[in-house]
């Protein structure tokens, strides 16, 4: 079942973009009852749809508390700041986890990226 998620893109601690996936991060209010996940997922920007790989959750790696959605859009790299964006997640991927390290974030995230790219 694809869930959409329709909010408001904000500001966030940037460590997707220090990781190498830079994420439009979004607020879950009225969405608390997602599964929380990483997801391959699908936005519309300016009439186009990109492939994006999201993650529902509290970010438990890197000591995140406030359930988000974050969202790195593959092939896309414009200010969407302030902007209101539909995320349709539309398959999960994996649960979300707390890693031991970022380095073994980063390498998961790689992973979940290539999974997503080579997937139809």
């Amino acid at each position: 079942m694809i869930v959409e998620i329709v909010a408001e893109v904000i500001h966030g601690r940037k460590i997707g973009r220090a990781l190498g996936y830079p994420t439009a991060n979004m607020s879950l209010e009225g969405y608390e009852d997602v599964e929380r996940g990483v997801y391959r997922s699908e936005v519309d920007i300016d009439g186009t749809c990109y492939r994006a790989m999201s993650n529902v959750g509290i970010r438990p790696s890197v000591g995140g508390k406030e359930l988000l959605l974050e969202t790195h859009v593959i092939g896309y790299s414009g200010d969407l700041y302030g902007r209101r964006l539909s995320v349709r997640l539309v398959e999960k991927i994996r649960d979300e986890k707390r890693f031991a390290s970022i380095g073994d974030l980063k390498e998961q995230l790689m992973r979940d990226y290539d999974s997503i790219i080579h997937s139809h």
